[in-house]
C-alpha cells in the first residue's frame, strides 16, 4: 500500500510537472523584437517572453541597461541592439537583426514611448509645436517604422503578430496631455489599419492599453516617485484591492502574441481595472 500511495505521489508529481512546462512555454520556438524593451513594460515583457521560450531581440536606446538585461537573460535567447525608433534604419535593423539571428520574425512589440508632464497643454506658456512634432515622433513614427518593417517580413511569412502599447486615454479626452492623447488615439488608428490591410496575409494586429502605472517614464514624466504614482492609481481605481504593476501589461502583451489569440486582430485591449468603462458611462 506504501509502494502505490509512493507510486502514485511520483505520478501526480510528474503531471504537475508536464502541465506546468507546458503553461510555461506559450512562444516555444517564437522570435520576437521589442522595443523600448530595456526597462519599465517592455523589460518586463522581454523577461517574460524568454520564460515562456521565446528568443528576444531588445531594441532601445538604453545601450547598458539593454545590455545588462540581455546578458543577465542569457545571449543565447536575447540580443541587444541600439534602436531609435524615429530612425527607420534602426528599426528596420532591429528587425534585420532577428532574422539573421534567428531566421525569422513572429512577434514585433511596438512598446518605445514617450510621456511629458502634466503641464503641457494648449493655454500654458510650455506648449510648443517642437514638443508636439517629438511626441509624435516616438509614439507614432516609431510604432508606424515597427509595423512597416514587421510587415515586411512578416507578410512573405503568411504569419505574425504585432503589438502596438497604446493606453487607456485612447479611449478618454482630458485624463492626460493632449499631445499624449493625440499620440495614442493615433496609434490605435495605425492598428487599425495594420489589421485591415494585413489581415490577408495571416498576420494580426493589436494594441494593449494600460492605465497609469508606475514605471520610469510615468514617474519621471508626473515628477514623483514609483509609490507616490501607485497610491494616486489606487485613490483613482475602479478596481479595488489591486495595484497594476508592469507585469500585469506584459501578461496581457503575452496572451496578445500567443497562439491563444490566434483570431483576435484589431483589438485594442485595456488593462486598466475598467476606468475607462467608469469614465465612458
Amino acid at each position: 500500500m506504501e509502494h502505490l500511495d509512493l507510486e502514485r505521489g511520483n505520478l501526480q508529481a510528474m503531471a504537475s510537472v508536464s502541465v506546468g512546462s507546458s503553461i510555461a512555454r506559450r512562444l516555444e520556438g517564437k522570435v520576437a523584437v521589442i522595443t523600448g524593451g530595456a526597462s519599465g513594460i517592455g523589460e518586463c515583457t522581454v523577461k517574460l517572453f524568454v520564460r515562456h521560450g521565446a528568443r528576444v531581440v531588445v531594441a532601445d536606446i538604453k545601450d547598458e541597461k539593454g545590455r545588462s538585461l540581455c546578458a543577465a537573460l542569457g545571449l543565447d535567447v536575447a540580443s541587444y541592439v541600439h534602436c531609435d525608433v524615429t530612425s527607420e534604419a534602426d528599426v528596420k535593423n532591429a528587425v534585420d537583426t532577428a532574422v539573421s539571428l534567428h531566421g525569422k520574425l513572429d512577434i514585433m512589440f511596438n512598446n518605445a514611448g514617450v510621456a511629458l508632464g502634466r503641464d503641457h497643454g494648449f493655454l500654458n506658456g510650455e506648449h510648443s509645436a517642437s514638443l508636439f512634432e517629438r511626441m509624435m515622433a516616438v509614439n507614432v513614427l516609431g510604432v508606424y517604422l515597427g509595423t512597416k518593417h514587421a510587415a515586411r517580413v512578416m507578410a512573405p511569412a503568411r504569419s505574425g503578430c504585432i503589438v502596438t502599447t497604446a493606453s487607456s486615454v485612447s479611449a478618454l479626452g482630458g485624463m492626460a496631455p493632449a499631445f499624449y492623447t493625440c499620440s495614442k488615439y493615433a496609434v490605435v488608428g495605425l492598428m487599425r489599419s495594420a489589421a485591415a490591410e494585413l489581415g490577408k496575409f495571416g498576420v494580426r494586429a493589436n494594441c494593449v492599453s494600460p492605465h497609469l502605472l508606475a514605471t520610469p517614464m510615468t514617474s519621471a514624466a508626473l515628477g514623483m516617485t514609483d509609490e507616490e504614482v501607485e497610491r494616486l492609481l489606487d485613490a483613482g481605481a475602479n478596481l479595488k484591492g489591486v495595484t497594476a504593476k508592469p507585469e500585469d501589461i506584459a501578461e496581457a502583451v503575452l496572451y496578445l502574441a500567443s497562439d491563444e489569440s490566434r483570431y483576435v486582430s484589431g483589438h485594442n485591449l485595456f488593462v486598466d481595472g475598467g476606468f475607462t468603462v467608469t469614465k465612458s458611462m
